[in-house]
């Protein structure tokens, strides 16, 4: 794989792409995401978990205040804010760990970096929220694009593609075009091709199948394919917290494409998973 990518350069910690597969550890901070919604949505239970996630080896934290499952309903502003910002404050008070926050809202993003986050990860490649771009430009911090349509309520109506891998790759290039003309680095930006957003269980195989055609957007590709549905759907199994090692394969997919950021919920078996992985193809 013949690509040569700055390196990430966040606190203490060189995300050197190519190198290594790194793994993102989600911290919902919500009552209703799809897989640990309820779970983590205090205060304690999000620090908690957050030191559980560490030890276990996680390269950074993705923290959340709105979930983004299907038919997910919007919360406020301030609710978000609430739910984020005193965890990010919390969990910067008893580590280094890298932290990006996952949301669509400017406001937040901003907030979310002030009070100690380093990245912004936004599901909707900074579609929802016209001011995301040049905030996160004035903020000089990393930002991760997505692809996704509609939004968490529609999306799953909206997944008739002519070609599919092909609109995806058009997509992601608008978005980092915009970021680049907004005042983003092109170094600061990664790509998310969003299985299971707006993609249906045929669709979000044949994404794996092709991870590596997204490597001709020069960004640093993340994957999230933890606990999905269509590895529900593969495995008969309704409970995603009993889809762990469904999810070891498809991340092993996207190693082998020599993708770069694997998000899990499941961080000290996907870190195992990743080192083996690594051992083998990179």
């Amino acid at each position: 794989m013949s690509r040569t990518l700055a390196p990430w350069i966040i606190r203490d910690r060189t995300f050197a792409w190519g190198e290594r597969t790194y793994i993102m550890a989600i911290l919902n901070v919500t009552p209703d995401s799809f897989s640990d919604g309820g779970q983590f949505h205090t205060l304690d239970t999000a620090t908690t978990q957050a030191q559980h996630l560490i030890h276990a080896g996680a390269d950074l934290l993705d923290i959340g205040g709105q979930s983004t499952r299907p038919k997910a309903e919007v919360v406020s502003l301030q609710q978000e804010l609430d739910r984020v910002v005193p965890v990010i404050q919390a969990v910067r008070q008893t580590s280094d760990i890298p932290i990006s926050v996952d949301t669509t809202r400017a406001v937040v993003a901003r907030e979310a970096i002030a009070a100690g986050a380093d990245i912004v990860n936004d599901i909707s490649g900074a579609t929802y929220d016209s001011t995301m771009l040049s905030t996160v430009a004035s903020l000089q911090v990393p930002i991760i694009l997505m692809h996704i349509r509609g939004t968490p309520q529609t999306m799953q109506q909206l997944t008739d593609y002519q070609d599919l891998i092909g609109e995806l790759l058009e997509f992601l290039q608008q978005r980092v075009e915009a970021a680049v003309t907004a005042g983003i680095p092109p170094e600061q930006i990664a790509i998310d091709p969003g299985i299971g957003f707006a993609k249906t269980y045929d669709q979000n195989l044949e994404i794996l199948r092709r991870l590596q055609e997204f490597h001709r957007l020069n960004c640093p590709i993340l994957v999230g394919p933890s606990r999905k549905s269509f590895i529900g759907h593969i495995l008969a199994q309704p409970d995603p917290q009993q889809r762990v090692w469904g999810t070891a394969a498809a991340c092993c997919a996207a190693i082998v494409a020599h993708s770069d950021i694997l998000r899990v919920h499941d961080a000290r078996e996907m870190v195992d998973v990743c080192r083996v992985a690594d051992a083998i193809w990179r």
